[in-house]
């Protein structure tokens, strides 16, 4: 039994299933499919499973002519994306390894056979990696991808250290993925995914040559960027729950100390009295804070009336702002005569936690949200 409490010795590693995600792939795949049958012939008792989002361009065809009876392939028409595929492929596959790589020949399926080799030695997940030793990129790979390749490794080190989470080229046992749990990927890393709800402690890496596409577009852009810091968001409300919307809740608080003083500094210039300044910048700040909660800290419930959970969250929120509103007047007073602005951050301190427990426990308690 290892690390993530599985016991992999009683795991047989006979057959192999190979997931390969589409859209748009039609030129690449006879390589691929060429490369994987060699490595049938040498002894790999492998499938593969096309799991095509509904391309439109031939692929269809082009397995029916193949006739190869090791080859399935499955059109998807509905919830159609990178990761929600993979997910579908990985729940048909039948082989005692699962394999995920994709179909534009980046990946080398040579390296099939080492990866359930590092299976066999205890690995709970096995990487392609293009970032430990032996690893390397195509020379024309670009600083742009090199560089944003780094920073989304840099994010996920919240979750696992491997050298290269963002690899697409990933192999595990079957029982490995039957044991997790509440998938819910978005974008395109169903690696990350994969080793957070599968609990993988022991990740292998095998080193591996990335080869740029050499048919077909890049997937890649603004929008499937935007979906990882969204996937991000969700492994980290899984794996840290409370801690986790402590911090969005206070993300979202620091933005409204940032409003509180900017409103506060301006009515003041403006000539309000400080206690009506003071009120009114934090009667402001509290539908900025709300608007933002409900979005992301507590999106959980964005399904309920927001009519009701504004006046929830205000009700709740009253006992912080009148904590902040008193404090941040005691400060201002002599003996002690602070400046407003630092008299508003002590002020917004010390209501922030209380705000936090009793919208998080109060107004949006989780089990009053329907799943």
């Amino acid at each position: 039994m290892n690390a993530s409490g599985i016991d992999h010795a009683a795991d047989p590693l006979d057959s192999v299933s190979v997931v390969v995600p589409t859209y748009k792939e039609v030129d690449s795949l006879p390589h691929l499919l060429d490369r994987l049958r060699a490595l049938r012939e040498s002894g790999v008792a492998l499938d593969v499973l096309i799991m095509d989002d509904d391309s439109r361009d031939g692929t269809e065809a082009l397995v029916a002519a193949r006739a190869e009876p090791w080859v399935q392939l499955v059109v998807r028409t509905q919830d159609r994306g990178l990761s929600p595929s993979v997910l579908d492929g990985l729940q048909r596959a039948e082989g005692d390894v699962l394999i995920v790589m994709d179909a534009d020949l980046s990946h080398p399926p040579e390296r099939i056979p080492s990866m359930i080799e590092a299976l066999r030695e205890g690995s709970d997940l096995v990487i392609g990696s293009r970032y430990v030793e032996g690893g390397t990129t195509s020379h024309d790979w670009g600083f742009g991808r090199w560089l944003n390749s780094r920073v989304a490794t840099l994010l996920a080190r919240p979750f696992t250290h491997v050298a290269d989470p963002m690899s697409g080229f990933i192999a595990l046992r079957r029982s490995t993925f039957r044991s997790g749990r509440d998938f819910n990927p978005v974008g395109y890393k169903i690696g990350l995914e994969l080793i957070v709800k599968c609990g993988c402690k022991r990740v292998g890496e095998i080193p591996i040559h990335f080869e740029n596409r050499k048919f077909g577009e890049s997937k890649l852009s603004l929008r499937e960027q935007l979906k990882y810091l969204q996937h991000l968001r969700r492994l980290a409300i899984h794996k840290y729950g409370t801690w986790s919307h402590f911090t969005q809740f206070a993300a979202v608080g620091a933005l409204g100390a940032l409003a509180n003083l900017a409103l506060l500094t301006a009515f003041l210039r403006l000539g309000v009295p400080a206690s009506w300044a003071v009120a009114s910048a934090i009667a402001v700040t509290m539908v900025f804070n709300f608007v933002l909660n409900r979005r992301f800290s507590f999106s959980y419930a964005r399904g309920g009336s927001i009519v009701r959970h504004f006046f929830g969250f205000v009700a709740a929120c009253s006992l912080g702002a009148l904590v902040n509103y008193a404090l941040t007047l005691t400060l201002m007073q002599p003996p002690i005569g602070a400046s407003p602005q630092i008299a508003a951050l002590a002020g917004i301190a010390a209501g922030s936690l209380l705000n936090f427990l009793t919208n998080r426990y109060l107004v949006f308690r989780q089990e009053h949200v329907r799943p």
